[in-house]
């Protein structure tokens, strides 16, 4: 099999179902920025981290998998001439949610209390991790864009803002575990 197809040489792409659309589609944007989040997230994992980070950053990465093929999907042919779906893989649920969040209230007991906003950097690590916060956003926002146009499964509105939240805590425990210096934020007063 090629991978190259030559169907895509006019701007156009398929999403899975078959339709075609235009390659700057919101639906092709939010699950293009969902995979670029991933690609993210593998240079965060191949860091020098805990392992514990990277299992759960795998974990992460698969259902990211899973969001991008719920985003990639026509809600026109999200369900098969048979009545069932043509996502026939585990969607993101609950348990997926409360992972993210369990882990944030481990991170977050053994980091100082937040006073300040913390300005991105003190190590490459932690800058990475930082950009797949941010990208994350993206994603979120994208994908939000989308739901309001083309609704699907909330949960994955809900995955992807509580993922960012996620790697926010997640730079700062990298940060202490790294010993790298987290530089508060704070404005000069205008006198």
């Amino acid at each position: 099999m090629k991978i190259y197809t030559k169907t895509g040489d006019e701007g156009m792409t398929a999403l899975f179902g078959g339709t075609r659309v235009h390659k700057h589609h919101i639906r092709i944007q939010s699950y293009g920025t969902v995979d670029e989040l991933n690609s993210w997230l593998g240079l965060l994992r191949d860091q020098h981290i805990a392992k514990e980070y990277k299992e759960l950053l795998m974990k992460i990465q698969e259902n990211l998998f899973t969001v991008g093929a719920i985003l990639a999907t026509d809600p026109e042919k999200a369900i098969l001439k048979s009545g069932k779906e043509r996502l026939n893989i585990p969607k993101i649920g609950a348990s997926d949610i409360s992972l993210l969040e369990t882990e944030m209230d481990t991170m977050d007991e053994a980091l100082p209390a937040m006073t300040h906003f913390v300005l991105p950097g003190g190590h490459p690590t932690v800058s990475y991790c930082h950009i797949a916060r941010t990208v994350c956003r993206r994603a979120e926002r994208m994908a939000c864009l989308l739901h309001e146009n083309e609704p699907f499964d909330a949960l994955v509105l809900a995955y992807l803002n509580r993922l960012s939240d996620y790697l926010f805590v997640l730079s700062r425990k990298l940060s202490q575990d790294l010993k790298a210096e987290e530089i508060k934020w704070i404005p000069e007063k205008k006198d």
